[in-house]
Parts: structure tokens; sequence; C-alpha cells
């Protein structure tokens, strides 16, 4: 049998990032992220020894954890060479960390550009020490919805077909689900919809542009964007989705997820048949009971 094709180019990948960290890499959202890794951080009311940003594209996660637990022992899985003592380059999909090395793992923005989610998803668990706790973000299914929308019906319309420009993401049924095959205990996934304005589609382009994240999807049309084809995809954008002040919207949205590694200490289910009190006494109606003969 062979092996399933890679979805994505993580060498053009690495590369369009290296280029956006030239050229002036946009940080905007990913500094908004790790404003709510920290908030979210700020609820779990136990101390972590040893604590790991993976993968995030830029250090602001590893800033927010060396700021919140600066005893704990501090490492980086980068994507590209960067300062630091306790940074090394590495791929998610490979992780070069020991099993049960790890208290905390985060990653901000990273995850929706693997090729093996589950893979990677089950090696983080392994990383981490019973009662580990891992809090990451990845872009969700209507991420940049009306650019998707907007290229879709400009390639209809001019090159008769649609091309596939930006990567289809995880939906966060799917995502939770993840987490428990992964052998996460008390999985938790919600979404955050984030909408950044633009003077034009065009600024939102050079914003993709800049935070490397252009489109690296391995069955991406070779041949270059006809001029055509890009203006009109833009008069549909603007068209579509314009502001009445004529400023265009783009949509981002965040899966966060967040699951622990099992241990005896974490709260159970109950099993079937042990409560104590009735759910009907809870809510304060009435229970039916199959030989009453009448339905709920």
């Amino acid at each position: 049998m062979e092996a399933p094709s890679a979805l994505f180019d993580t060498g053009l990948a690495r590369r369009r990032l290296t280029r956006a960290r030239r050229s002036g890499f946009a940080n905007f959202l990913l500094d908004r992220l790790a404003e709510d890794l920290d908030d979210r951080l700020g609820a779990v009311l136990r101390p972590f020894s040893s604590v790991l940003d993976l993968g995030s594209p830029s250090p602001v996660a590893a800033q927010v954890l060396s700021t919140r637990y600066p005893q704990a022992q501090q490492l980086r899985v980068a994507p590209l060479p960067e300062a630091g003592r306790n940074v090394i380059v590495g791929d998610p999909e490979m992780l070069p960390l020991a099993a049960g090395s790890l208290d905390l793992a985060v990653s901000l923005l990273a995850f929706h550009a693997v090729n093996d989610l589950p893979g990677t998803l089950i090696q983080l668990r392994r990383a981490l020490r019973p009662d580990g706790l891992f809090v990451g973000c990845l872009l969700g299914g209507a991420t940049l919805t009306e650019l998707r929308q907007s290229f879709g019906q400009a390639e209809s319309e001019i090159e008769g077909g649609i091309s596939p420009r930006v990567a289809p993401f995880a939906a966060v049924r799917e995502a939770g689900a993840l987490l428990q095959r992964a052998g996460f205990a008390l999985p938790v996934a919600d979404t955050d919809t984030l909408t950044v304005r633009y003077a034009d589609p065009f600024a939102l382009m050079r914003d993709l542009r800049s935070m490397g994240m252009t489109n690296v999807l391995t069955e991406r049309r070779r041949t270059p964007l006809r001029r055509a084809t890009l203006l009109r995809a833009a008069e549909v954008y603007a068209d579509r989705f314009s502001d009445p002040d004529g400023r265009v919207r783009a949509t981002f949205e965040v899966l966060w997820l967040s699951g622990w590694v099992p241990h005896e200490s974490q709260q159970k289910p109950l099993r079937p048949g042990t409560a104590k009190a009735r759910l009907a006494d809870a809510l304060g109606t009435i229970e039916l009971k199959p030989e009453d003969g009448r339905s709920p």
C-alpha cells in the first residue's frame, strides 16, 4: 500500500516563513493569541516545572511561558533558527523529546499546517508526564472564507475551474475528537472568531505574505496566477465582503484545544446508575416513566 501523499509542502512553508521574517513579520495575530494563552494559563492553579512552546511561528508563546513560570525549565521547538539558549529547531511531526519529559506544552498557529495532526498529538501526549497539560490553538474551518469564496468565483468565471488556494482547516468537533484519540483526558475544544478589517483585499494578501501564510498546499496550481483572475477576485471580495466605509473583512477562526495526560488524581465520570439524586428533582420537573403511558 502506498503512503498517503502529504497535504502540505513543509519545506516550502519554512521558506515562506523565512521570507516573511526577513521582510518584516506581521505578528499582530500571534500577539493577540499570546494574550489569550496567558489568560487561559492564568486559570490553571498549579505550578509547572518544565514547559514547552512547540512550533509557534514566533517566540511570543515562549515569552508568555518565561514570564508566567520563571522558575520552570524552558524549551522552545522553533520552525527556524533563532536566538535563545533553550531553542532547538524541529518539526512538530517528529518531536525530539523524551517520553514523560514535560509538564506543560503550548502551541500557537502551528498544528493546522502539519500533515499528520493525530500523530503529532500522540507524540505530544507521550512527551508529557502524567497530569501534564497541553494548551494550543490552530486555525479553524471558517478562516479566510471570504478569500476562498472570492477566488472560487473568479476562477470559475475566468479559468473554468477552481484550484486549491486556502488550506482545509479542522472543525471544532473534529479537533476535540482528535484529542481523545491521542489519549488526552478532560479534552476541551472551543472557538474564537476574529475579524480583521483591511483597506482592500490586496492589503489582506500582503499581510498573509508577511505572516508566511500563503499557499503551501502540495496540490496547488503551479502556473502563475493570472492578473485577470486576481483582479476579478479582488472585485468580488470588495462587492461581497465590504463594510459601509469601504473596508473589507477577513475572518480568522481560532480553535483552542486543551487536554490533560491521564492521572489518578483527575476527576472521572460516575458509572451509570450510581447517581444519588434524580435529574428531575434538580430541574424541578416531573419524571415520566414508560409505564405512565404518557409521552414526554
